[in-house]
């Protein structure tokens, strides 16, 4: 079984592939883990109310594959009991840990007391905590921000150890506030004093664009999470995993060498969820990688409007010709 201790120990630093809402599906999942095997996977944030009334979207967040492993369910809401009920289906469904999310902070989801709302009710907080934990023999994590309106150490230090002794099995903690939401710079100071005062893994999030900038931020960190870094660039998880061991990777770098990998996601998004819903996915991740050759925003304006998979493909072998 999954722990994020033993798991911690054996790899140093962890990489994580973030949650994000509407990037990491399966498909996107399968993609990381075909570059870099050893990245923890997590799932986009899902509806803890949604999967307890039994919504198809919710459920269909959670779908996984086995070479996905380890991947960790990342649900949300401010129910605890929900929690409790939504902790004992997802190991029922066979995932390898639960994080429940504390740092999304957009205002639709903030203005329902979900999120990164939560630090305003630390005993709420950690009731989730605690309801989830008890239903499950899975690890329960958490994912975080700095606060609210504002950072405070002080306020910072009992959150995140209230959240321990309730049952937190691990600590991602993104080096924003609410307010700030991704403008700025990612601090980590705050997050290596966290860390000073807990027993659980901490690992760290935000800005952290390459191997450079990992080896700066990990300091007596257990692990990093990478996430809008890896739009248009997977290979960026095994640039990190290599630097850590001492190895330079270089990974593709023109239209022709990174073809390969976009033909494999696009087929990846279609078998995943259908032509029509995998390729409306899809024109995002297309926009991504294309660029820094001639003609490139011609062609991102016609892949953000395709509709089949044939559309796409034809536009990338014309790319190909062109080059």
């Amino acid at each position: 079984m999954f722990r994020w201790k033993d798991f911690s120990a054996k790899h140093k630093p962890m990489i994580l592939l973030a949650p994000m809402e509407g990037y990491t599906d399966s498909a996107y999942r399968q993609l990381v883990k075909s570059v870099e095997p050893s990245v923890v996977c997590y799932t986009e944030f899902t509806s803890s109310d949604g999967l307890k009334y039994g919504s198809r979207r919710s459920f269909q967040k959670i779908d996984f594959k086995e070479d996905e492993r380890p991947l960790i369910a990342q649900i949300f809401g401010k129910n605890p009991e929900h929690f409790g009920e939504c902790a004992k289906m997802l190991e029922e469904m066979g995932v390898d840990g639960i994080d429940i999310n504390m740092g999304c902070p957009s205002g639709k989801v903030i203005n329902s007391c979900h999120g990164s709302a939560l630090f305003k009710f630390p005993k709420l907080a950690c009731d989730i905590v605690e309801a989830t934990a008890k239903a499950t023999k899975l690890d329960v994590s958490v994912k975080m921000r700095l606060g609210f309106s504002h950072l405070d150490i002080n306020d910072l230090l009992p959150f995140t150890k209230g959240l321990e002794n309730s049952g937190c099995k691990h600590l991602a903690i993104h080096g924003r506030t609410t307010k700030q939401k991704y403008t700025g710079l990612a601090d980590f100071e705050p997050i290596y004093i966290i860390k000073e005062h807990l027993t659980i893994p901490v690992s760290g999030n935000g800005d952290i664009k390459s191997f450079a900038d990992a080896q700066d931020k990990l300091k007596n960190l257990d692990g990093l999470m990478i996430g809008r870094a890896t739009y248009g660039n997977p290979w960026v998880m095994k640039e990190i995993v290599e630097g850590f061991k001492g190895n330079t990777y270089n990974g593709p770098k023109t239209f022709l060498e990174k073809l390969p990998t976009i033909y494999n996601q696009l087929r990846l998004a279609v078998d995943f969820k259908g032509e029509r819903v995998g390729i409306l996915e899809m024109r995002k991740h297309l926009a991504n990688y294309i660029k820094d050759f001639p003609g490139a925003s011609k062609y991102r304006f016609e892949l953000v409007r395709v509709n089949t998979e044939q559309e796409a493909v034809n536009i990338l072998e014309e790319i190909k010709k062109s080059l």
